[in-house]
């Protein structure tokens, strides 16, 4: 039955958070109206989802998020300091084609989000057969090294959350 009701729990957890967020109170009316969206929207799209992807929450999403979040401020800081004290020319941006071992398009998705939201660099295409990732890298001296970098701080820890 309440599976039925809530065919992606997570799904709907994070719909009811982000109603609430947006609604910038905390009402017993905003609380009620949060609680049908996050059942609704699940439930609508929920054939849109034939295969639920296997999500491992715990210590594995946990040091995705503290990974994602540290190389945010300090690619932050990094292309600060390149804007401040590089010109245009002096500048090494160069497009990296990543190859995936991730195959479930959501993980391919929340590594491309990852990728874009690092200030810096930008994901841009995925193959045809979902095998590489192309992506836009501000300033990049070694593009081996980069790739490596990217597979190993994101690549690995998101085959450990979507197993």
């Amino acid at each position: 039955m309440i599976r039925r009701l809530l065919p992606h729990p997570a799904l709907s957890v994070l719909v009811g958070l982000v109603w609430m967020l947006l609604a910038n109170e905390f009402s017993m009316g905003a609380l009620v109206l949060a609680a049908a969206v996050a059942v609704v929207v699940p439930l609508v799209t929920s054939r849109f989802w034939p295969d639920r992807p296997r999500i491992r929450f715990g210590p594995a999403v946990l040091d995705y998020l503290a990974i994602v979040l540290f190389d945010i401020i300090a690619a932050n800081f990094q292309v600060a300091w390149i804007i401040l004290t590089r010109r245009n020319r002096d500048l090494r941006a160069r497009w990296l084609v990543v190859p995936l071992e991730v195959r479930s398009p959501e993980a391919i998705t929340v590594l491309a989000g990852t990728i874009s939201l690092t200030p810096g660099t930008v994901s841009t295409d995925v193959s045809a057969d979902g095998h590489a990732l192309l992506v836009h890298a501000l300033d990049v001296a070694d593009p081996e090294a980069e790739v490596a970098r990217i597979k190993q701080r994101y690549e690995v820890r998101l085959l450990k959350v979507f197993r």
